[in-house]
C-alpha cells in the first residue's frame, strides 16, 4: 500500500485577519459549553472566488460541481519572483508540456511568509493576462496563489481583467495559500473546500494536498 502525506496549505482565520471578527459567544463555566460568534469577510484568509463575485455569470460558491474540488495539481516554484513582478507563461515553462486539461496549479512564490507585512498585500506577484488567457486555453481547473489576490488589489481595472479572463474561461480562484514549502512533489491531489454559502459570492476554504 503506498503512503500518503496530507499537508494543510490553509492559513488559520483569527481576529488579526482584516473583516474578521470572533467573539465569545458562550462559556463552559456560564453556559455548560463554548461557543463563539464569527464574523467573516467571504474573501477572508484562504478562499475561493466563485463567478458571482465580478458577475462573469450568476455561478455561487454553493453550486461549483464538488467533482471539481479534488483534482491533481501542478506545484509550480517561482520563489525567485520580485514584489509586484507579473508572472507569465516561461514562469510555467517546467509543467508547460506536462499539463494536462482538468488538471489544477499551484504556484508556489513563497508569499506566505510575507503575511503581516505591506508588502503581502500591496507588492504581491501578479498574474499577467498573457498567463490568465494560457490558462483558459489549456482548461486549468483550479488556480491556487498565497497571495490574497490574483491580481494587484489596488488596481481595480487590473483586478477586474484578470479575475474576469479567469472567470470566464471556467478557471476556479484560490487564493491566500499557505505552506507550499511542506510540499516535495511536483504533482499532488488538491483538495480545495470552499464554506457552502449560498449565494455566496466566495467563502473561506480549507485547502489540502495530499502526496503519494
Amino acid at each position: 500500500m503506498l503512503r500518503k502525506k496530507i499537508i494543510d496549505l490553509t492559513l488559520p482565520i483569527n481576529n488579526k485577519m482584516s473583516g474578521v471578527s470572533i467573539d465569545p459567544a458562550k462559556t463552559l463555566s456560564e453556559d455548560g459549553w463554548n461557543a463563539t460568534i464569527l464574523n467573516l469577510y467571504s474573501h477572508s484568509g484562504t478562499h475561493m472566488d466563485a463567478p458571482m463575485h465580478f458577475e462573469v455569470n450568476p455561478q455561487t460558491i454553493d453550486k461549483l460541481p464538488v467533482n471539481r474540488l479534488i483534482s491533481e495539481a501542478w506545484v509550480v516554484d517561482i520563489r525567485g519572483i520580485k514584489p509586484r513582478e507579473e508572472i507569465t507563461v516561461d514562469h510555467l515553462s517546467p509543467i508547460v508540456k506536462l499539463f494536462e486539461k482538468g488538471q489544477s496549479i499551484l504556484l508556489h512564490t513563497g508569499w506566505s511568509k510575507k503575511l503581516g507585512t505591506d508588502d503581502y498585500r500591496n507588492g504581491l506577484p501578479r498574474i499577467s493576462v498573457e498567463l490568465a488567457l494560457w490558462m483558459g486555453v489549456k482548461g486549468v481547473n483550479i488556480l491556487g496563489v498565497e497571495p490574497p489576490s490574483v491580481a494587484d488589489v489596488n488596481n481595480i481595472d487590473e483586478v477586474s481583467e484578470i479575475h474576469n479572463i479567469l472567470m470566464e474561461n471556467d478557471v476556479i480562484i484560490v487564493e491566500g495559500l499557505t505552506n507550499l514549502e511542506a510540499l516535495s512533489k511536483q504533482k499532488i491531489t488538491l483538495i480545495a473546500l470552499p464554506l457552502k454559502v449560498e449565494n455566496g459570492d466566495g467563502a473561506p476554504a480549507r485547502v489540502i494536498a495530499v502526496e503519494e
